[in-house]
């Protein structure tokens, strides 16, 4: 983890003693600082807004249940982390804790590998959180990145990680994602866990724009520039001086336009069309391509000195079809919001629609899903069936069989904690052949591992 969380008090409240005593030993052993409670009224006492850590709470117990007890500490900080742990689990009481604010969501039993997994993660952002409170103190603008990217999965933590080690460093930064996978959403998280919060954030959607319109839209004009300019135009890249420019779809920017940015990005200086006065500027360029720029540098489709000066760092967004698990808390996200929009009551899902929609292939991303959960709280949509089922008429049959074997593959690394050796034996296939399938699919047993201390050996995994 970027973040050292030893040491982190963890809130422990259960009715049972034997519980309460296996978890503390289980989150020592792993360095935390356990606080166990049968009473939640009392373990309420000692938390604030200031305070550093988790709470960990079983959901049925007489007096406060762990939903009384989530809403109470929501009440005290919303940003401070709630895991919920329940025997009595099931997907639409998942959705309910999720929706009211919990972090995360344990069944039991609890493996205790996946416990520390998630109240690792738990703790790294409530560490991260009071230090963003602590940098942005004064500035009544702090950022809450876990609200704007949504999702509990490994791979969505990582991308949180890999934001907050690059916005720092105010560097230019290429992100990569396909079509609907919120790229806008991260370049401003970029720029809002950054130095440049202050300042201001610009868009421009480079593949919507003529390549007449690009240069007036990038550097602005005099009045008289152009016929139809009467009056003058201030360009992207000076309103975005002191902030942050976002470039959309930066590769299907014309070759002639690309050698005018880098001069401006090189000397931070630019001239509007029709004017003489040098202006400075004072830009981070966040730009996002759907191609691999560095590959289409070498075939000369993108000017690989501009490619140079705006990859100083990468960031990569997973497709929402290898973070399924996410969908979801994603899905009741946005459903509520549609829902609150339109001034509708949310109908409560179906369990078999989440079920359905884990299966489908989401070419769309998020994207898609926000369309589909807008149709859903509007009641446009009622058959929770019809998407899997319209989705699957698409796909050819070699095409249905390896998402198939994909979610065979990942559950068997979910269930073994990303445990190679565990997980070939658990599927009766040789190491060897887990590797190759797993390559074919994308997967990564990082997104599995539920410790990231776990040794990369396979041998000893």
């Amino acid at each position: 983890m970027s973040q050292n969380t030893s040491g982190t008090p963890v809130l422990l409240i259960d009715d049972e003693a034997e519980i309460r005593k296996a978890w503390s030993e289980t989150l020592a052993l792993e360095v935390y600082s356990p606080q166990a409670f049968a009473d939640g009224a009392k373990a309420l006492e000692i938390l604030s807004p200031a305070w550093p850590g988790v709470v960990v709470t079983d959901l049925r117990m007489p007096g406060l249940d762990g939903f009384d007890i989530l809403k109470a500490v929501r009440a005290i900080d919303p940003q401070l982390p709630v895991i919920i742990i329940t025997g009595h689990g099931d997907i639409p009481m998942a959705v309910r804790a999720v929706r009211a604010g919990a972090y995360d969501f344990v069944e039991k039993p609890t493996d205790p590998e996946m416990l520390l997994s998630v109240v690792g993660r738990a703790a790294q952002m409530r560490a991260l959180v009071l230090e963003n409170r602590r940098l942005t103190e004064g500035t009544g603008r702090a950022y809450d990145i876990e609200k704007e990217l949504i999702g509990n999965s490994p791979a969505m933590a990582r991308l949180r990680d890999r934001i907050r080690a690059v916005a720092p460093a105010d560097v230019n930064t290429v992100v990569y994602g396909e079509t609907g996978t919120g790229k806008e959403l991260v370049a401003r998280a970029l720029h809002e866990c950054g130095p440049r919060r202050r300042g201001p954030f610009v868009a421009l959607n480079c593949g919507a724009l003529p390549d007449t319109l690009i240069a007036s839209e990038l550097f602005g004009h005099e009045a008289g520039a152009f016929t139809g300019a009467d009056r003058r135009r201030i360009g992207r890249l000076e309103q975005a001086s002191g902030g942050t420019l976002f470039l959309d779809e930066i590769e299907s920017m014309p070759l002639s336009h690309q050698t005018q940015l880098l001069r401006a990005l090189q000397a931070q200086t630019i001239e509007r069309l029709g004017g003489k006065e040098e202006i400075r500027i004072d830009v981070r360029v966040v730009a996002a391509a759907k191609v691999d720029l560095e590959e289409a540098s070498t075939r000369g489709a993108f000017r690989a000195d501009l490619f140079y000066r705006i990859a100083v760092a990468e960031v990569s967004i997973p497709p929402l079809r290898r973070r399924n698990e996410d969908i979801p808390l994603i899905f009741m996200h946005y459903a509520a919001r549609a829902a609150e929009r339109h001034g509708l009551p949310l109908a409560e899902p179906a369990p078999s629609l989440f079920e359905t929609l884990m299966r489908m292939p989401w070419r769309g991303n998020v994207r898609e899903l926000v369309n589909f959960t807008e149709r859903f709280a509007l009641g446009i949509d009622p058959a929770p069936e019809r998407p899997f089922e319209d989705a699957a008429t698409g796909q050819t049959l070699p095409e249905r069989i390896d998402a198939f074997e994909r979610g065979v593959l990942a559950a068997a690394l979910r269930e073994t904690g990303g445990r190679i050796q565990m997980t070939a034996r658990h599927l009766g296939i040789p190491r060897k052949k887990l590797y190759l399938r797993m390559q074919r699919h994308g997967l990564d047993r990082q997104d599995y591992a539920a410790d990231e201390g776990v040794d990369n050996d396979p041998d000893k995994n």
